[in-house]
């Protein structure tokens, strides 16, 4: 399967850095959002990534023309249409997954390939809004989609092995490294991230330790790039809960299922660094 132009549906943190490094990599991109002023905002965080990469010198001048020059933005949906590759990275909710996965059934050609970057939904439940489910898979990316190294490629009991091929061939062509899982609840790295989280709150409401110290300890212990405070903080407080009870409704493993102050937290308005409080404040910085 050759893959020469890719839509990206969705130009928020996650759209906006696949857009990017699928553009880098040399693909045409076409990237969609609901509205004018969501699609600005999506092109301007792509505008200011590649800069940024430009000012550290890890890019030229020149190839962040280039990588700019082959994004093209849009607010209806249906211009995927010319697309090998369709990436959908909208809210997650699968309600709102299964509805794009319909549109995306309709308007792309039957040999389009259609995946989700879900971080913990069903992608068997995604295809089944679909009626092509041997062409749809998971390509999940990891935030921040330019650095983040991984990106894993789940496979359903209906895709065609060629998509998977596909996947796992267009993962590496952006420069990740791929590992291809089966479609189960939160996929190899949530399965084994979440609870481990869910112990470090729970710990630290006991009072084991400060939310200080297990960061110190988890950074300086296991050589974690970040404590677990740290890293809830950075993938948005919101985003996590949504991750954890996702897994929690299809399982029932109560390993899952948040302790209150999480939900507590998310209504107060206290994100993460997304809005200035999380675990921590980040109102001065």
């Amino acid at each position: 399967m050759v893959i020469k132009k890719v839509g990206i549906i969705g130009c928020g943190l996650m759209g906006s850095g696949i857009a990017e490094i699928t553009a880098r990599a040399g693909y045409d991109v076409l990237v969609t959002e609901v509205n004018d002023e969501l699609l600005k905002k999506g092109i301007a965080r792509i505008e200011a990534s590649t800069q940024k990469a430009v000012d550290k010198g890890k890019s030229s001048a020149e190839d962040r023309a280039a990588t700019l020059a082959r994004i093209k933005g849009s607010t209806k949906l249906e211009d995927v249409r010319s697309c090998e590759l369709v990436v959908e990275a909208v809210i997650e909710k699968m309600e709102e997954k299964k509805r794009v996965f319909g549109i995306l059934d309709c308007v792309c050609p039957p040999e389009a390939i259609l995946a989700s970057n879900t971080s913990s939904l069903s992608i068997t439940e995604i295809a089944g809004s679909t009626r092509r489910p041997e062409m749809v898979l998971g390509l999940h990316f990891f935030s921040p989609v330019p650095v983040m190294r991984l990106l894993e490629v789940v496979r359903t009991i209906m895709v065609k092995d060629e998509v998977v091929e596909a996947g796992v061939a267009y993962g590496k062509a952006v420069g990740k490294e791929t590992v291809v899982c089966k479609d189960a609840p939160g996929f190899i790295v949530n399965q084994l991230y979440l609870p481990y989280t869910l112990v470090a709150i729970r710990q630290w409401e006991r009072g084991l330790a400060t939310k200080e110290d297990i960061d110190k300890a988890m950074s300086l212990g296991l050589n974690y790039p970040m404590g677990p405070f740290t890293l809830m903080d950075f993938v948005g407080l919101d985003i996590h809960y949504n991750a954890c009870m996702a897994i929690y409704e299809e399982t029932k493993d109560p390993a899952y299922f948040p302790p209150p102050v999480l939900k507590k937290m998310i209504q107060a308005g206290h994100l993460g660094r997304k809005t200035g409080r999380g675990f921590y404040d980040y109102s001065g910085k």
